[in-house]
C-alpha cells in the first residue's frame, strides 16, 4: 500500500474517527435546539468544521502524551505511535493542523466563539495526565465532551440559557458513564502501572454502580431540557429511547461477565447518539 494512501487511513485509525458518532451528533442536537428549527447550512458546516478539528486535536494530543504507557498495554500497544505507523513529529503536526481548522471554523461563527475556544483546548491538554493523578479524569472526560453541545448552542444564538447546560451535562454524564465501562478494559494493567481509574480504584462493582448512577442523570438531564423548552412528544419519544439504550447496555454486562462490553460500548453508544438526533431532527422540522 502506498504512503499516500496508509498515512491518511493511519491518522484516521489515530483519532478513530468512527467514534465521531459520540459527539458530533450531540453537537447537532445543541445547534437544532438552540433555535427550535434546522439552523442554516452555513452555521452547520463550520460547526462540523470545528468539531472535526477540535476532536481530532484531542485524540492527537490524548495519543502523544500516552504513548510510552500505550507502548507498555498490550491491549494498546499496537497504536500508530507506539507501533511506530506514525512518528512523533508528524503527529505534532497533524495537532497543528488541527488545531488550525478549529480555528478557523471558530471564526466563522458567532463572534463570542472567538473569545471561548481555549476553553476547549485546555480541556484536551489537561485530560490525558489525569489518570496519573486521579480517577475522576471519566468525569473531566465527559465534560470536555458535554462542551460540543454548550458550544454549537452559543456559536449560533451566541447565549447560554440553562437549558443549554443542562444538555451538556447530559452528553458529560452519558460519556462518563460510558468511559467507567470502558475503564475496565484496563483495570489490571492500570493497577500495575499505578495509573487512576474508577475501575482500578473503587473495582468492577464500583465502575456498575457509577455508570448506573450517571445514566440515570443523562436521562434526568435530558428531560429537563425537554421541560425547560416545552418540547413536543417526538423529543420525548427520544428521551424514552436513549433510557430504552442505556438500561439495554447494562444489560449486556454483569460484573462477572464482560463478554459484550465491547458491543455495549461501541455499538449501543453509536445507535444512543444517533437515534436522538433523529428524533430532534423531527421535533424541530415538523
Amino acid at each position: 500500500m502506498s504512503s499516500a494512501v496508509a498515512l491518511p487511513r493511519r491518522f484516521a485509525s489515530l483519532v478513530k474517527i468512527e467514534h465521531t458518532v459520540f459527539a458530533l451528533p450531540f453537537a447537532y442536537i445543541g445547534a437544532l435546539l438552540s433555535v427550535n428549527e434546522v439552523p442554516s447550512a452555513h452555521d452547520l458546516l463550520w460547526i462540523t468544521v470545528a468539531m472535526v478539528g477540535a476532536r481530532s486535536l484531542a485524540m492527537g494530543l490524548n495519543r502523544i502524551v500516552d504513548a510510552e504507557i500505550d507502548a507498555r498495554n498490550p491491549r494498546t500497544a499496537t497504536r500508530e505511535l507506539p507501533a511506530g505507523l506514525i512518528s512523533r513529529a508528524q503527529a505534532v503536526v497533524f495537532c497543528a493542523l488541527a488545531f488550525a481548522l478549529y480555528l478557523v471554523a471558530c471564526f466563522q461563527l458567532q463572534p463570542i466563539v472567538r473569545w471561548l475556544w481555549p476553553i476547549p483546548v485546555v480541556g484536551f491538554v489537561v485530560y490525558p495526565y489525569l489518570k496519573r493523578f486521579t480517577w475522576l479524569s471519566h468525569l473531566w472526560l465527559g465534560a470536555v465532551d458535554g462542551l460540543a453541545p454548550v458550544g454549537a448552542w452559543v456559536a449560533i444564538t451566541g447565549q447560554l440559557p440553562w437549558e443549554a447546560w443542562a444538555l451538556g451535562a447530559a452528553v458529560a454524564a452519558w460519556i462518563a458513564g460510558f468511559d467507567l465501562f470502558y475503564s475496565l478494559f484496563d483495570r489490571d494493567i492500570d493497577v500495575q502501572q499505578g495509573l487512576h481509574s474508577v475501575a482500578s480504584r473503587f473495582g468492577v462493582r464500583g465502575v456498575f454502580a457509577g455508570a448506573r448512577l450517571l445514566h440515570v442523570a443523562t436521562v434526568a438531564l435530558l428531560a429537563a431540557v425537554g421541560f425547560g423548552l416545552d418540547l413536543g412528544w417526538l423529543y420525548w419519544i427520544g428521551v424514552v429511547v436513549v433510557a430504552a439504550l442505556l438500561a439495554y447496555e447494562h444489560s449486556l454486562v454483569r460484573p462477572n461477565d464482560l463478554r459484550r462490553l465491547d458491543a455495549a460500548f461501541f455499538t449501543v453508544n453509536g445507535v444512543i447518539s444517533v437515534a436522538f438526533l433523529l428524533f430532534v431532527l423531527a421535533e424541530v422540522a415538523l
